[in-house]
């Protein structure tokens, strides 16, 4: 087997089971690994460490697949870890027209595979070298359950950084238009070929829940609000009113569509496309204010290199917020950048109130739920934080 020797005290990270080998990391190649081939991964003074899929494109330079020597990486290996990561998740399948994560990559020993399910059909992502390498298989494991349908998303940016090209479609006839789940007993009309990520921000289902004890009789401001999510939690919890604000007019209608799939009444919500930055500096300009806002930006810093120009975003979306809240309002921001660990973000927002000349302490953190779940080895897999701050009165 083809195989990479690392540099001399590089060792310590595989050692502690890390799972991303950087390209840094690496001294020699051994051998003339395929793109995705299954390598051995040697310390500078010939000692085994790991088995891992080889990409010589990207910066992470190889993914570990088992820290036990002799473990065959096949179809057998492949669906024993499908097999682990489906029965951690049996409580959610056994949920009517459920939507959350079956898959979640590294910390389910499948680095670079996103299984995210709705209802009865599963958005399948395959974003690393290795996983591609074994795209057959994995597929034919996760068809085999009856009555469960496939689609392919696999056209996200990291996929490119492996030096692979997009691939989208259904594998088990035409998908639909949408398909509807049911998350708290609301329900959402999800598009699953076309929509963010696979078709909706699972990773915010747990706090979706959590801001309807925030909610009751306020006047809310839902920032970047996609398709409603957090607006319908919040009119499901008794909102006077709740403004919806996003860049893009086809999520608005979405959201819209699902506000009136529960039956909630137009008049306690507004739709409003547009920049978030510009709209909250007209609100601040036109002397608006807001008991409760939550916001959920875009990923602005996918990598730590990226943290220091996304910081100044965050500070500024942050920093209106806190203008535009009533005394004693609360506001609930989100970072779901990689780039920036939960001790910044927290800086960001404190730095946020600072210049808006706001007291506010924490109240509560957030994070991505329980099938989204993160490694001990792998602190990177946090990579949702979320902070409630309450300002005071």
């Amino acid at each position: 087997m083809p195989s990479l020797q690392l540099k001399p005290g590089r060792e310590r990270p595989l050692e502690r089971r890390h799972p991303w080998i950087f390209s840094g990391a690496v001294d020699r190649v051994l051998g003339e690994p395929a793109v995705g081939e299954t390598v051995d991964v040697l310390a500078s003074d010939g000692r085994w460490l790991a088995k891992a899929a080889y990409s010589p494109h990207s910066q992470i330079r190889a993914r570990v697949w088992t820290w036990t020597e002799g473990e065959p990486v096949d179809e057998a290996f492949l669906s024993l870890r499908l097999q682990q990561a489906l029965a951690a998740r049996s409580d959610l399948a056994s949920q009517p027209n459920a939507a959350f994560r079956e898959v979640h990559a590294e910390t389910d020993g499948l680095p670079g595979l996103i299984v995210d399910r709705y209802a009865d059909w599963r958005v399948v992502q395959l974003l690393s070298a290795g996983v591609e390498q074994f795209r057959g298989p994995i597929l034919d494991l996760l068809a085999a359950d009856d009555g469960v349908k496939l689609l392919e998303r696999s056209e996200a940016a990291v996929r490119q950084l492996e030096g692979l090209e997009p691939r989208s479609g259904s594998l088990a006839g035409r998908a639909p238009d949408s398909v509807e789940i049911v998350e708290h007993g609301l329900r959402y009309a999800v598009d699953i070929v076309g929509g963010q990520k696979t078709g909706f921000y699972l990773d915010q289902r747990q706090n979706r829940l959590d801001v309807r004890s925030l909610a009751d009789g306020v006047e809310a401001l839902d920032g970047f609000a996609y398709t409603g999510g957090f607006a319908a939690n919040l009119l499901a919890a008794g909102a006077a009113r709740v403004t919806l604000l996003d860049s893009s007019v086809e999520s608005l209608a979405g959201a819209d569509h699902n506000l009136q799939l529960n039956a909630f009444n137009r008049q306690d919500y507004q739709l409003l496309a547009g920049d978030a930055f510009v709209e909250m500096r007209r609100f601040r300009d036109q002397g608006r204010s807001f008991d409760l806002i939550v916001l959920d930006p875009p990923k602005f810093a996918p990598t730590r290199a990226q943290a220091a120009a996304a910081a100044r975003g965050y500070k500024d979306i942050n920093l209106l917020a806190f203008k535009l809240l009533r005394p004693g309002g609360v506001l609930v921001t989100f970072s779901c950048s990689g780039g920036i660990e939960p001790d910044l973000f927290q800086k960001i927002v404190a730095d946020a109130a600072l210049d808006a000349r706001v007291e506010a302490v924490i109240v509560g953190w957030l994070s991505q739920p329980a099938d989204h779940p993160v490694a001990l080895r792998f602190p990177e897999g946090r990579y949702l934080k979320g902070l409630v701050c309450r300002t005071a009165s």
